[in-house]
């Protein structure tokens, strides 16, 4: 259905496909695989019109075609589920699955027959959410289930999923697997971009890699494994368990107690106690919507508490503004790297100092000192292997997801502190990459730093922490030493099947 042949797409001096050949079956999923930055989002971009490629031909259907717009894409059937979602948040779902495509009568729109429509989708692929809910009030899963019905209510056969699992729990992404196969058994073609290696075993037929722009390799997934796959990726071997010193913990370095947060009807978060001592990293494991994200906000400042205390480094945080939260010793990986992380149209070495940027030396007499932050910025770069088209100069807006979240690691981790908080961390990230933002947390660790660690990935949890708090409904229902609970003990303390009796 699809044949890609000799794509090159550059970006100043960044090569980010170089002559790469591409071809999809009718009914088949092809995943494609490589590091962050490797060249698959962009390729897929392409194909989608997005970018239009330098150099190579794509055929649909063995008719050449020139495609320079998403509309042209949509004339050929090609849909696309990007990785940050594409969502209006102040429409309706209802509008947001319209858009563009709308019905109007009288110059007015018109929305019974979308409705039915997306009704029928909605119940033949068990994708649900309410059409008049404003996109804003969703979950990110949510928001994953309206991306992929507006991609369906334009009558799809070429399917493209960028990293469509990175935001869901564990149940959703079987669901979006089961989905996905089923796409193909209906004869569509499934381009399904994804970093995790299991997920590629479990839904796709073959897999093609990326690795720096080039193709490396086309394979049928039944014939390579989990590790070979890796290894291609990646170019070297991929580490299967972490160095870590002794677990020592030392003194208490951020104690909460009886933290609530109200909603509007409800405790969001409800009496939390915990405490995290240096040197050790502390997992909180839960689905999804479960105060997470508000236990964050609160910590952090995003969010004011309603009653209860947070102390940092003996202080009582509570009230401080953001500003002092960090000056106080705190750094922060946020969930949204893109509404909380960075300025997307700031240079990268502005987003480097976006919290330093008033102190001494990235500033004198209230004036920027730019040759400052330009040297440091680029020791991050080269430390942390941030990867740009254009070095310093580089709109962070461009970077690909993965370097963006290399550089806020690289960031918080530079900085003055002794307690970190990060929140899916290795979020679409590749297996590469997470096994460096795994042992930087560790090295956080055995420098004598507190570390929580918050994931919806039951693994990472298990791989990097040394003690596991479970959330269930805004209340912490278990506590566990890591080497002292299974993942399915755990799952049914998440689930709020159990429940710690201390």
């Amino acid at each position: 259905m699809v044949r890609m042949q000799g794509i090159t797409k550059k970006f100043g001096n960044l090569v980010a496909n170089d002559q790469v050949d591409f071809d999809v079956k009718k009914g088949e999923v092809h995943a494609l695989l490589g590091e962050n930055g490797a060249g698959k989002s962009t390729l897929m971009s392409i194909l989608f019109g997005l970018y239009e490629q330098d150099e190579g031909d794509i055929y649909i259907n063995d008719e050449l075609v020139n495609i320079k717009h998403p509309n042209d894409a949509a004339r050929y059937n090609i849909g696309m589920v990007h990785q940050h979602f594409k969502l209006v948040e102040i429409f309706s779902v209802l509008d947001n699955i319209i858009l563009g495509s709308e019905e109007t009568k009288n110059k007015i729109l018109y929305y019974d027959n979308a409705r039915e429509k997306i009704t029928q989708i909605m119940n033949q692929y068990n994708l649900y959410v309410d059409l008049d809910k404003k996109v804003s009030e969703l979950t990110v899963g949510q928001q994953q289930k309206v991306e992929i019905i507006k991609m369906l209510y334009r009558d799809s056969d070429i399917l493209i999923f960028d990293e469509p699992t990175a935001v869901l729990t564990p149940q959703e992404i079987t669901e979006l697997i089961e989905v996905i196969k089923n796409f193909a058994l209906e004869g569509k073609a499934v381009i399904l971009i994804t970093h995790k290696l299991n997920e590629i075993k479990m839904s796709s037929d073959r897999c093609t890699i990326l690795r720096r722009g080039k193709k490396i390799a086309t394979l049928d997934v039944k014939d390579v494994s989990v590790d070979q796959m890796a290894e291609m990726m990646v170019g070297r071997p991929i580490l299967q368990s972490y160095d870590k010193a002794p677990y020592n913990p030392g003194n208490t370095i951020l104690e909460v107690k009886n933290l609530s947060v109200h909603g509007k009807n409800k405790n969001i978060l409800n009496n939390i106690n915990f405490e995290i001592k240096a040197g050790e990293i502390v997992g909180i494991a839960g689905i999804d919507g479960n105060g997470q994200t508000e236990l964050t906000y609160a910590l952090t400042g995003l969010m004011p508490i309603s009653s209860g205390q947070i102390i940092l480094n003996e202080k009582d945080i509570s009230k401080f503004s953001i500003r002092k939260r960090y000056e106080a010793g705190l750094s922060h990986i946020p969930e949204d790297r893109h509404k909380f992380g960075l300025v997307l149209d700031f240079k990268l070495y502005d987003n480097f100092v976006l919290q330093s940027y008033y102190k001494e030396p990235f500033q004198k007499f209230g004036l920027l000192n730019y040759d400052t932050i330009k040297d440091y910025s680029q020791k991050l770069i080269d430390k942390y292997d941030v990867r740009t088209s254009n070095g310093l100069e580089t709109s962070t807006r461009s970077m690909s997801g993965g370097n963006q979240q290399k550089a806020i690691l690289a960031r918080e981790i530079e900085r003055n502190h002794n307690f970190l908080l990060a929140f899916q961390p290795t979020r679409g990230l590749d297996v590469g990459a997470i096994e460096n933002i795994h042992n930087n947390l560790i090295k956080e660790r055995d420098n004598g730093r507190g570390v929580l660690l918050v994931s919806y990935e039951l693994e990472e949890i298990f791989n990097v922490s040394d003690r596991i708090l479970v959330i269930y409904e805004g209340e912490i229902t278990g506590s566990f030493k890591t080497n002292e609970v299974t993942a399915n003990e755990l799952g049914l303390y998440m689930s709020g099947s159990k429940r710690s009796q201390k």
